[in-house]
């Protein structure tokens, strides 16, 4: 399990509301490392509800295996919310999953800028439904180290699956 207790707990709910619903979830991540999939399937029944985790932490994985557009990175980064949308729709279709999220950030100590300094975090949602593939897309500004902002990145990812499934 997560040395985390915050995260054990929310994935643990997570899971067992996805099996109550019959709902499959998916993971496209980059600077969290396959932490989101890991809180996920450390969950037991999470077999039910967990059939892909996508680590695509370079640009070449993003591409080749999620189908992110080469000219999406070029214009914005892999850190920005085109690149994202991209990642959460390639994994929701790779997967068949009714809900993904991807996760693209600068967890640092190095690799800031001052357009997108350490702590800035890309998520983004995909989810199934009757009219097709919606795509929810959030910024988030992380305090702290290396390990909190990835601590703090597992979270959000989470709590948007939690706050997108069907009621």
């Amino acid at each position: 399990m997560s040395e985390d207790p915050a995260i054990n707990e929310l994935a643990t709910k997570l899971v067992a509301e996805l099996n109550e619903k019959k709902k499959a979830v998916a993971t496209a991540e980059s600077c969290t490392g396959g932490w989101l999939a890991k809180a996920l399937t450390d969950v037991p029944g999470s077999s039910g509800c967990f059939g892909y985790g996508i680590v695509s932490y370079s640009n070449g994985a993003k591409e080749s295996i999620l189908g992110v557009r080469n000219r999406t990175l070029a214009e914005h980064g892999s850190v920005s919310e085109p690149v994202v949308r991209e990642m959460a729709e390639g994994t929701l279709r790779l997967s068949g999953a009714d809900i993904s999220v991807a996760v693209s950030g600068v967890a640092g100590p190095d690799g800031g800028s001052d357009e997108k300094p350490v702590g800035t975090v890309w998520f983004s949602w995909a989810m199934r439904g009757p009219r097709g593939i919606s795509i929810d897309t959030v910024l988030q500004r992380f305090e702290g180290n290396r390990e909190s902002i990835r601590m703090q990145s597992v979270l959000h990812g989470l709590k948007g699956v939690r706050a997108r499934l069907p009621t």
